[in-house]
C-alpha cells in the first residue's frame, strides 16, 4: 500500500505542477498548454499504472471504488495523498513563478457544473474501460487514451471552466490563486458526481465482463 500511495503522490504532483507551470503567469503556454498537460498525464499513467493504477485524481479513485476495484481504505488513502500532492505542487509552482494572478476569473455556476461534469465523466469512463477490464489488460494504449481525454477536454471546455476535471487540481488552483475558494464546491460537486455517474453507467452496461466485450 505504501508504494501505491507514493506513486499516486508522485503522479499527482507532476500533473498539478505541469498545469500550474503552463497556465500561471508569467510565461504561460497558451494554446499549447493542454498538450503539455495531456502529455504529462499520459507519461505518469504509463509510469505508475502497474503499481497504483495511476489514478492521480480523487474522482477516478471514487469511480474505481464503485467499480469494485478498490476498498474504502484504499480510496481514502489515495484521496489524502492525491490532495496533499496537488497542494504541494501548487505551492512549488507559486514559489517558482513568484506569485499568482491579480484577479480571479469569475464563473457561471451552471456552465461550470455542466462542463466539469461532462469531461470528468468522459475521463472516468475512459479509465474504467481501458484500465480495469480484463479483456484489455496489458494493452499499450491506456496511457495515451487517458492523457488524450484530458487534453481534448482542456481544449473543448477550458474557456468555460478552466478544464480542471480533478479535485486535486481544484485544490491546487486555490493554492495558486487561480480559483476563488468560494467556487470550490462547484468543481468538487461536478467532478465527484461525474465520477460516481461514470462508474454507475459502466456497471449498468456491464462493461467489465467478458460477455460485454463480445456482444454486438
Amino acid at each position: 500500500m505504501t508504494r501505491k500511495l507514493a506513486v499516486e503522490a508522485i503522479g499527482t504532483f507532476f500533473l498539478v505542477f505541469t498545469i500550474g507551470q503552463v497556465v500561471l503567469e508569467p510565461g504561460t503556454s497558451g494554446l499549447l498548454g493542454p498538450l503539455a498537460i495531456g502529455t504529462v498525464l499520459m507519461t505518469m499513467v504509463y509510469a505508475g499504472g502497474h503499481v497504483s493504477g495511476a489514478h492521480y485524481n480523487p474522482a477516478v479513485t471514487l469511480a474505481v471504488f464503485l467499480r469494485g476495484k478498490a476498498t474504502v481504505h484504499e480510496m481514502l488513502g489515495y484521496w489524502v495523498f492525491q490532495l496533499v500532492a496537488g497542494a504541494l505542487a501548487a505551492t512549488v509552482v507559486f514559489w517558482l513563478k513568484g506569485g499568482g494572478p491579480l484577479t480571479v476569473p469569475s464563473i457561471v455556476v451552471a456552465k461550470v457544473l455542466a462542463a466539469e461534469f461532462i469531461f470528468t465523466f468522459a475521463l472516468v469512463f475512459v479509465v474504467l474501460n481501458v484500465a480495469t477490464v480484463r479483456s484489455v489488460e496489458g494493452n499499450s494504449y491506456f496511457g495515451l487514451a487517458i492523457g488524450a481525454t484530458v487534453m481534448a477536454g482542456a481544449y473543448a471546455v477550458g474557456p468555460v471552466s478552466g478544464g480542471v476535471f480533478n479535485p486535486a487540481v481544484t485544490i491546487g488552483a486555490v493554492v495558486l490563486g487561480t480559483m476563488d475558494i468560494a467556487n470550490v464546491w462547484v468543481y468538487l460537486v461536478a467532478q465527484l458526481l461525474a465520477g460516481a455517474a461514470g462508474a454507475t453507467v459502466f456497471n449498468l452496461l456491464d462493461l467489465g465482463t467478458e460477455k460485454a466485450t463480445t456482444e454486438a
